[in-house]
């Protein structure tokens, strides 16, 4: 193990430091269910509300649901029935709601049970009764119901494949609905005889699809077996056979625009990244930056990105301009080494690479739900901190940040910093939030 070196005790830098993680946590704050759930509840239909959650902020949607039908409108037991799914360490209390714990990103047993138990609440659901849907990102491995015959161990296969691959969320969501029971629009099928079924969601994908938001329960889905087999063949993804029949299957696709099952289906987007983005642009306008938008549905290798935006770091701060370059977006790493760690602390370790040691800029990624890459662990870090010390901090300890990049090991290299960006569970998730500060 290397020797740790905590981050320098110049006033300055620390100062700076603190700067960003104000910046980050103000973008997280914006996109909370406290604040973003509320003005969009409706008023109860006459029958029964059916609340069912699914993603990280699964918990905290479900317990301001509640909160808010029992407060504001005085129902009880006898009208409020639900299930929430979350990320293990994601739950929360949501009186009425059963609460779940299941696994993400790859999915586990308790997902299964938990999604068995949703698709019966909407099968159930009569012609006075409400579905209301939570959604928000990691919901896609929440609910997890394989179709046919497909076991499992053969999905968990396929979705650590498909990370592994550096595939971006679009793609790995085409595939996910067409090997599943619940996702592409089937979850609006299985409620075709309520009332209503109102989704609202909190956008975790860049440019905020419907149909890409926790695989698209509720919505009709664009894409097609045939995207899904391509996708698989581009990306080398090894399928069982199971898998094979169901993307070969006709029967098998998933319910498109004009099907009857969306007749009374509604979707609202009620919190999207660039909310967050713009609260930490609002903050750090106030703490004299002028924010500079890079663009808050960036995809690509995060690495990649990085080096991009350290030459724009530099380029302002050779025009003598103060500015807090703010980015979102879902980046990805296709990895090649044995190391640990996630796109944000990759992106970190890459920009500190690129700037190698710039006096006077500083950087911030983090994911937005308190968690990037890892083990699927709620202690898991969501992301890393640079500064102008990091790289001298790094050969301190032994450390060779352009070999740990290459072996995707991130999290080992900023946890002997002491840099790594532990919020815990956020309860949100709007995706990633990286911000740099020049001057």
């Amino acid at each position: 193990m290397p020797e740790t070196v905590p981050p320098t005790a110049d006033p300055a830098i620390l100062k700076q430091r603190a700067l960003l993680e104000t910046l980050l946590y103000a973008g997280i704050r914006a996109a909370h269910p406290d604040l973003c759930l509320p003005a969009h509840l409706p008023a109860p239909s006459p029958g029964r509300l059916i609340i069912l959650a699914a993603g990280k902020a699964a918990g905290s949607m479900s317990a301001v649901a509640s909160r808010f039908y029992r407060q504001q409108h005085g129902l009880g037991d006898d009208r409020i029935v639900g299930l929430a799914v979350a990320r293990h360490g994601y739950g929360q209390d949501a009186p009425g709601i059963h609460m779940v714990e299941a696994g993400h990103p790859v999915p586990d047993e308790a997902g299964i049970a938990a999604t068995q138990e949703a698709l019966r609440l909407a099968t159930e659901a009569g012609p006075d009764d409400e579905v209301l849907v939570l959604l928000s990102g990691g919901g896609s491995a929440n609910w997890i119901a394989p179709a046919g015959d497909l076991t499992l161990a053969e999905k968990q296969a396929i979705t650590r494949a498909m990370l592994r691959s550096g595939a971006p969320i679009g793609e790995i969501n085409t595939v996910r609905k067409h090997i599943s029971r619940i996702k592409g629009g089937r979850l609006a099928m299985a409620a075709r005889n309520a009332r209503r079924i109102l989704t609202l969601a909190i956008s975790d994908v860049p440019f905020d699809d419907p149909a890409v938001i926790a695989s698209g329960p509720t919505v009709p889905d664009p894409s097609t077996l045939a995207d899904a087999r391509a996708i698989c063949e581009h990306r080398g993804i090894p399928l069982p056979e199971t898998a094979i029949r169901l993307l070969n299957d006709p029967n098998n696709e998933t319910p498109k625009a004009g099907d009857p099952a969306f007749a009374r289906a509604e979707y609202r987007i009620i919190a999207r990244p660039i909310d967050a983005l713009e609260a930490a642009a609002a903050a750090a306008r106030e703490a004299g930056y002028e924010p500079i938008m890079l663009g808050a549905d960036l995809e690509g290798e995060a690495r990649e990105i990085a080096a991009v935006h350290a030459s724009e770091a530099k380029r302002y701060k050779a025009a003598g301009q103060r500015v807090a370059l703010i980015s979102g977006g879902e980046l990805t790493v296709t990895i090649r080494g044995e190391g640990h760690g996630g796109p944000n602390q990759e992106y970190a370790l890459a920009l500190a690479v690129a700037l190698d040691g710039e006096l006077g800029i500083f950087g911030i990624s983090a994911d937005t739900d308190g968690t990037d890459g890892g083990r699927g662990l709620a202690t898991d870090p969501a992301g890393g901190l640079v500064d102008p010390t990091t790289l001298d901090r790094a050969r301190a300890a032994g450390l060779d940040p352009a070999a740990m990049l290459a072996q995707n090991d991130s999290t080992a290299f900023f946890a002997a910093l002491g840099d790594l960006v532990n919020p815990g569970p956020t309860r949100t998730n709007v995706n990633d939030c990286r911000i740099i500060l020049v001057g």
